[in-house]
């Protein structure tokens, strides 16, 4: 697959989304929109069909995206409530009750909803639920709440092709620490820590997922504002295990939050972008793909682009996620090859100088500071003028000069 540079800035922006929730949920599901959800695609999105096997919902490729009518034995609505609860009537009663509250959840709905499991958890008894809508189906978790059983999330299954769009875990309680998923019949790996290694990229530790009776649940600590945890498919792509409420779990006041400010530089002599410039394989090992993110408003996004002394291609993108530190990645591509990540390092956009990264091979130091005058020079030299906001200095160059557009310059080594 070929990507283009602006594929890639769409995967870093799914990987960090900074999106909301509708401030209203019920407006939104009425007007039959589904519910925006943090969703981090890698982009490489396959059809799939569903098919009962063994009492569980199998979800199985298909070669057509066309959409067409859930089938009657489709297991969103054939297969038995499971889950220890299934034959707690007034539970039951609860749930559905509960759900008709929606006042009509999607547009067309029609016929009984079906609770697919119920069953309880350490935050109390929750539940999922189905009913059916024109050529697909609403479907929805139920939490608890210290007031009883409430809806927490209704998501549409537009046809066959699309569930994998279903959110198949939710985070539930105060602190939203307990995880619960959803058995639909493939394997699920959990992992509940991020981490960086030391040249940036990320790190997680997965671990099976069990189930029991057609869910599990597990204790993943405290997730509000911060989800550490991820979900994924052990050798599927794209892989991604939705958790259904993860917006809400990052911006529970439901505000409209500010997309981070993007510095974007183009160098002298840098070649014109063009569907050549895939970054997908050279940027893959520093994207969280199957976690939950957002992007820290306070701190600015970077692209330089640029060309090497010895002719080759030069890009440059920050990647950041939460409260985490900025990553910056250099990455060199030849004539028409791919980009390949040549070096990379960390970002303090509270210093005068926030991105310098070397590359490889004596091609010279990368560095950016926005709205700054630069000067370099080498081993007490005369100054050079390099220009504004961002340049590759040549290798020999040991320090810059910064002036900033208020404030003192000052002089950093290299």
């Amino acid at each position: 697959m070929t990507l283009s540079d602006n594929d890639i800035r769409t995967l870093l922006h799914r990987a960090t989304d900074h999106l909301t929730g509708p401030p209203d949920l019920i407006d939104d599901i009425r007007r039959g929109g589904r519910r925006r959800v943090v969703r981090r695609r890698a982009l490489l999105t396959a059809g799939l069909a569903v098919a009962a096997t063994g009492g569980l919902l199998r979800f199985v490729g298909t070669d057509t995206d066309d959409e067409q009518p859930l089938d009657p034995s489709n297991p969103l609505f054939a297969e038995p409530t499971r889950g220890d609860l299934a034959g707690d009537k007034d539970y039951l009663r609860q749930v559905r009750q509960q759900w008709f509250g929606l006042q009509d959840p999607l547009p067309n709905m029609r016929g009984e909803p079906h609770v697919l499991w119920a069953g309880s958890t350490p935050a109390g008894p929750a539940a999922f639920i189905a009913q059916r809508g024109g050529t697909g189906a609403a479907v929805g978790w139920i939490e608890p709440t210290a007031e009883g059983p409430r809806v927490s999330t209704v998501s549409s299954v537009n046809a066959p092709t699309r569930m994998e769009d279903i959110g198949q875990a939710i985070l539930l309680g105060p602190e939203r620490d307990v995880l619960l998923v959803l058995d639909f019949g493939w394997p699920v790996e959990l992992s509940t820590e991020l981490r960086y290694a030391p040249d940036g990229k990320v790190v997680r530790q997965y671990q099976p997922f069990a189930f029991d009776d057609g869910a599990g649940w597990q204790h993943v600590g405290r997730q509000l504002r911060k989800i550490t945890v991820a979900l994924r498919r052990p050798n599927s792509q794209p892989g991604q295990v939705y958790i259904s409420n993860a917006t809400y779990v990052l911006y529970p006041e439901q505000k409209e939050v500010p997309a981070p400010e993007w510095f974007e530089y183009t160098l002298p002599g840098a070649p014109v972008p063009s569907r050549r410039d895939n970054t997908f394989s050279a940027l893959a090992p520093y994207v969280d793909f199957h976690g939950a993110h957002i992007e820290d408003p306070r701190l600015p996004r970077l692209t330089v682009r640029g060309a090497t002394p010895d002719g080759r291609r030069l890009l440059v993108e920050t990647i950041q996620f939460d409260d985490d530190p900025t990553r910056v990645v250099a990455m060199l591509a030849r004539g028409e090859a791919e980009y390949q990540a040549v070096a990379s390092g960390s970002v303090d956009w509270t210093a005068i100088l926030p991105v310098r990264i070397r590359l490889p091979d004596a091609q010279g130091t990368l560095v950016a500071a926005p709205r700054a005058a630069l000067q370099h020079r080498a081993g007490g030299g005369r100054w050079h003028d390099a220009g504004r906001n961002a340049a590759l200095l040549p290798a020999t160059a040991t320090e810059v000069r910064i002036t900033p557009p208020a404030g003192p310059t000052q002089v950093v080594q290299l």
